[in-house]
């Protein structure tokens, strides 16, 4: 079996004169947008190129990087060759400035250079060659030194004396060079023309697939003689670009940017974008961009290739006015079509759980009042036992503004119980009048009170009419109603009612 192949390059020539690489004195500026929907986040999205060995960088997101790096430049046209940029960048998105000499200085061509080495791709280009070869014959190392014939199956070489042999183990292979063309990272080249010579600040920006982030909550419920809530936020960075970021002034971009199909060049976008704001701490600072929001990093923060990353949103928010809510709905599935729904049995006797909610309003007065990336909200709640922090349920958010209501829906109910059953119905399509009276029953088990909301449906068609209710309703919407029923310990709520529909 073929072992580990190790490549050995004897290099004749020095290949990156003009190669301008990363320094530590590089100056980067990520933007990051975010594809990924809220909910559970797979780590697989993350581990996966580390367990590979390779870079992945089909993570549903995005980002605009902006460089700025110092280099030489020559005066009049010269080719430079700027490395170490992200292997998912689009390189229709670049865009190139002198900070120095911005009106002097411009690109007259550019190119993309991402054919990287590898050990097969110098094979493949060494065919019909001298390359040095060391097979492994048990404990004992040989030198096989001939031209390349062939990969498949191992290397075939011709020897000097015109012997073929064929190589199966081997450990190192020897190269007089890398061969033109395979470069060791992406590369940027440009045909620059620049009036003034010396060194130049640049200023590089683009676009680049492999980097995503989004945002967690966790909430604790207190549950004493009033609903509070304590929230806090972090938001999770994936990078798998291909290129590291350190010391980077980072922004996130919450909404739902809308991209063409064909990715065309953002360098006004991505100037506006990346207009410097000041930050009054080192957390991050929330501001509007067009109809999206921006979240700016208060400090430089290291943003490496394959990497994780989690920073906090926002400081806790502590005693969030809140409210718990108990729901049925036993016809929340219903709905009809181009015509009345007259088939009797059409969801006549359901049993739907009473469904558990926390809500709260996003509010300055509150105690929030900021707006809120998608995200999953875990919430728990104190043991007062023992005082152990217990998970009592999750659910996801949407992009949530400013004044709005969180509504969480945590579980189902053990203690309360709903059955909803049709007690009387009746049609004559010949008037084209149907009526239909429904039971619905609610049992507390608890050994408290209980206030249920039950939201029903007019889902027979939608000219109707509730003729009799022995409680009061609400109407929601053209097709919902809404009865609240406070039901003491141990105790049945019953609520029964007649709609008429015409048609």
């Amino acid at each position: 079996m073929k072992s580990l192949l190790t490549v050995v390059l004897a290099m004749t020539t020095t290949l990156t004169t003009s190669c301008v690489t990363a320094t530590d004195e590089d100056q980067h500026a990520l933007t990051i947008y975010s594809r990924m929907g809220a909910g559970a986040v797979s780590p697989d999205l993350y581990r996966s190129s580390a367990t590979s060995g390779r870079n992945q960088i089909n993570v549903p997101g995005y980002a605009v990087v902006r460089t700025v790096r110092n280099m030489p430049l020559q005066s009049g046209v010269s080719e430079v060759k700027f490395s170490d940029v992200a292997a998912g960048i689009d390189p229709t998105t670049v865009s190139f400035s002198s900070l120095t000499d911005t009106a002097g200085t411009r690109v007259l061509e550019q190119n993309y250079q991402f054919d990287l080495v590898s050990a097969q791709k110098l094979l493949e280009r060494y065919i019909g060659q001298k390359i040095i070869v060391e097979q492994v014959r048990g404990e004992q190392v040989d030198r096989v030194e001939g031209e390349l014939l062939g990969t498949v199956g191992g290397l075939t070489m011709g020897l000097d004396d015109g012997r073929v042999i064929a190589v199966q183990n081997y450990a190192n292979v020897y190269y007089p060079e890398l061969p033109g063309g395979l470069i060791t990272q992406p590369t940027l080249v440009w045909m620059i023309d620049a009036e003034r010579g010396g060194d130049h600040d640049i200023a590089v920006g683009y676009q680049t697939e492999g980097m995503t982030w989004w945002a967690d909550y966790n909430a604790v419920l207190h549950d004493g003689d009033e609903c509070t809530l304590d929230l806090n936020a972090w938001v999770s960075i994936v990078n798998q670009s291909g290129a590291s970021f350190p010391e980077a002034r980072l922004k996130l971009v919450a909404g739902d940017v809308n991209r063409a199909p064909t990715a065309q060049p953002r360098r006004q976008v991505y100037q506006k974008e990346m207009v410097a704001m000041a930050v009054a701490d080192e957390g991050f600072a929330e501001s509007e961009l067009f109809e999206y929001h921006l979240y700016t990093l208060g400090r430089r923060t290291s943003v490496p290739d394959r990497s994780t990353k989690q920073l906090e949103l926002f400081p806790a928010a502590n005693g969030l006015k809140c409210e718990r809510t108990l729901l049925y709905e036993g016809s929340r599935h219903a709905g009809y079509g181009n015509r009345p729904q007259v088939n009797q049995g059409y969801l006549a006797n359901t049993n739907s759980p009473v469904q558990a909610f926390v809500s709260f309003e996003n509010k300055e007065s509150h105690g929030l009042g900021i707006p809120l990336p998608k995200g999953r909200v875990r919430v728990s709640q104190l043991n007062p036992s023992d005082g152990a922090l217990e998970f009592i349920g999750e659910d996801l958010i949407d992009h949530t503004p400013r004044n709005e209501t969180v509504s969480l829906k945590l579980g189902d109910a053990f203690d309360v119980v709903g059955e909803r059953t049709q007690v009387n119905f009746k049609v004559d399509e010949r008037t084209r009048v149907m009526e239909e009276t429904y039971r619905i029953e609610i049992r507390n088990q608890k050994r408290g009170n209980a206030t249920v909301t039950i939201k029903e449906a007019m889902y027979r068609w939608n000219n109707w009419q509730i003729s009799k209710s022995n409680h009061d309703y609400e109407t929601l919407d053209a097709a919902t109603i809404q009865f609240i029923l406070d039901i003491p310990a141990e105790e049945t709520g019953v609520v029964e009612y007649t709609v008429r529909y015409t048609w």
